[in-house]
């Protein structure tokens, strides 16, 4: 709206100075065409009007019959001759010669020398016949110059009828009015067109923003929730931690460390520092605690067994699948049935660990509650992530369970989380399958 209404005042004005310009150009030049022709009739037949500042009556006869006859007196509708005081010195209306009027701005921009010319603007008091007869007239002022000199010395003024001016007016008027319409047109199509783009594409960036916002409001919400559960997983990470220094303490002190107190004990009877102890029970005595010896190194490797990590920095996903699988069957005597489907070249370290924990839990766990029946082991791509699964087929896993189990998947579920996966377990009569989903995308990767 703006634009048109812009368009609208740019095309009235240039079309009013456009017009104008013609018409004051188109009227000049015809007026400047008339001048001329009249002045070479009409000059020879005036005295010297630089002495002499009235008209003889020969003069005036010659005058009457060249406007009264002929092409002249059929194309000026009438014909005055001023002098500079004012006073009309010839008029082809004998009420008028001799009059004495002021002079008009026309009058004295032609004693100045310059050729005025106006087209249907009769105005003057002297004209008044003129306006009445109702045709197009092309009033023409022009200076009549002393030959050697050049001084204007008198003004003739004559009016023209000009049914050829008029008609070539109204055409120069429409020609050039549409020729601004058109341009005018043309330039608000195209500024209409440039202004519905640009709103197309600010509706369109406007509608993709709004996309945007909404997708980043919900990636912040998601960030929030995932924060919260990293910051819960770490809480509870550092109390299960605890919990697994607390359990290895007591499985030491339960174990190993009374196995060594036991071998101690024996070394210190006295029995092996006795002369009089037989060479039989002296080596009975030595086989005792050398037998409790070797089981206390049997449990401290099978406890070192579970909290030392294989070098997985620069092992293979696969690579670290048979290491575990190899240890867990070795310790357990259990088969493994695996299925990977996952084709990473290169994992995090991040995930690696937690992959490996996580199997190596789940796996102990199956042992403990389902003595290894049926156990196996599925891993394939889930989105941008990995998906791991560990299944057995035993009784099921009691939810109200407690002690190591409680513990281990407690421990699971805050070591996936922590890196902002999702853990779950489903747990029936026909076997229980625990299941890690772990996003890949913002790892740093191994090298």
């Amino acid at each position: 709206m703006a634009g048109s209404a812009f368009s609208l005042a740019a095309m009235a004005l240039v079309g009013l100075f456009v017009t104008q310009l013609i018409e004051q150009t188109v009227t000049r030049n015809a007026a400047s065409a008339t001048a001329l022709y009249v002045d070479s009739i009409i000059a020879p037949l005036l005295p010297d009007m630089a002495s002499n500042d009235i008209l003889d009556e020969t003069s005036s006869r010659a005058l009457d019959e060249t406007l009264a006859q002929g092409p002249l007196g059929e194309r000026l509708k009438a014909f005055r001759l001023w002098a500079r005081d004012g006073r009309i010195l010839y008029s082809s209306d004998p009420s008028q010669i001799g009059g004495q009027f002021t002079p008009s701005e026309d009058l004295k921009k032609a004693f100045g020398g310059e050729l005025v010319a106006e087209f249907d603007e009769l105005d003057d008091i002297e004209s008044a016949a003129e306006r009445e007869s109702g045709l197009p007239l092309l009033e023409i002022y022009s200076p009549l110059l002393q030959p050697w000199s050049g001084e204007v010395v008198a003004v003739t003024e004559f009016y023209e009828v000009a049914q050829g001016l008029k008609a070539d007016l109204s055409v120069a008027r429409w020609q050039s009015w549409s020729a601004v319409a058109t341009v005018t047109l043309a330039f608000f199509l195209s500024l209409s067109a440039i202004v519905f783009r640009g709103s197309r594409t600010i509706d369109h960036q406007s509608r993709e923003l709004q996309s945007r916002v909404s997708e980043l409001t919900q990636l912040l919400s998601q960030n929030d929730a995932l924060k919260s559960r990293i910051q819960r997983a770490a809480a509870a990470t550092t109390a299960l931690n605890e919990s697994y220094l607390r359990n290895l303490g007591a499985d030491l002190h339960d174990g190993p460390a009374q196995l060594v107190a036991f071998a101690a004990l024996r070394v210190d009877s006295g029995l092996l520092t006795d002369p009089t102890t037989s060479t039989e029970r002296r080596e009975k005595e030595v086989s005792v605690i050398k037998t409790s010896l070797d089981e206390a190194m049997t449990e401290i490797r099978t406890i070192c067994s579970g909290l030392v990590l294989p070098h997985i920095e620069s092992i293979s996903l696969e690579e670290m699948l048979a290491e575990l699988l190899n240890s867990y069957g070795a310790r357990t005597g259990t088969a493994v049935e695996l299925h990977n489907r996952a084709i990473v070249s290169i994992l995090p370290i991040a995930a690696k660990i937690c992959i490996y924990r996580f199997i190596q839990e789940a796996l102990n766990n199956g042992y403990k509650h389902a003595a290894g029946v049926g156990q196996w082991i599925a891993i394939a791509p889930y989105g941008d992530g990995i998906e791991v699964q560990v299944g057995d087929a035993g009784p099921g896993l009691l939810r109200q369970s407690s002690g190591g189990s409680s513990i281990g998947l407690a421990g699971m579920r805050d070591r996936v989380e922590s890196l902002g996966g999702a853990f779950s377990v489903a747990t029936a009569p026909a076997g229980t399958i625990v299941t890690m989903r772990l996003p890949l995308h913002d790892m740093e990767t191994s090298t």
